[in-house]
């Protein structure tokens, strides 16, 4: 496949390898999603932004000293799917720790992370419930976070025998608890500050 600069030369109803995706050098954001691609939305809201930012503080902080590895989108992640076509899903987690150096490359994450952030928005939360989810646990991400910038909500899902089993939702005035990382403690409050 030639190099690709303009999104709508892509068939959208192909389905496409991590080697394809390399040759694209259009502006649009996308993710592969079993070979299928996903846009993604126009430039995050203000408040994703803003959570996004004070969760990447919170985390920083507890990771500086730890093996662990916290990376922002857009970072590619190249999802190992059972039953699948090899690298035929690109995703770009608002943010996710890898823990195993072995999974980074130049490219991002070759396999799953250890945990994985995304924050909701208000026109592709189905994607990020749903469809992520399903990927997520599929791939055996050990934790998923799910947050909700409107509600300031914070869901918890940790991976027991292959599913995810989610917490309590955490609200305001709340501590944030990771089964993952049970010494990590994070404020709700802290998650949403200055929303």
């Amino acid at each position: 496949m030639p190099v690709v600069t303009n999104f709508s030369d892509l068939d959208l109803t192909k389905q496409y390898t991590y080697s394809d995706y390399l040759l694209w050098q259009f502006s649009e954001r996308v993710e592969l999603i079993k070979g299928f691609i996903k846009k993604m939305s126009p430039a995050p809201s203000r408040k994703h932004q803003k959570v996004s930012m004070n969760l990447s503080y919170v985390l920083t902080s507890f990771f500086k000293k730890k093996k662990c590895n916290l990376y922002a989108a857009p970072f590619d992640v190249r999802l190992p799917i059972k039953n699948g076509k090899k690298d035929t899903t690109i995703v770009q987690p608002d943010l996710c720790v890898i823990c195993d150096e072995a999974k980074l490359d130049d490219q991002g994450c070759n396999g799953a992370p250890d945990l994985v952030v995304e924050i909701l928005l208000p026109n592709n939360s189905k994607y990020d419930v749903d469809t992520k989810f399903n990927l997520y646990q599929e791939s055996e991400v050990k934790e998923y976070w799910v947050i909700e910038p409107t509600e300031k909500i914070v869901l918890v899902y940790t991976l027991q025998n292959q599913k995810f089993i989610g917490l309590k939702p955490f609200t305001e005035g709340e501590i944030i608890e990771s089964p993952l990382f049970p010494e990590m403690k994070i404020a709700v409050t802290d998650v949403f500050n200055k929303i």
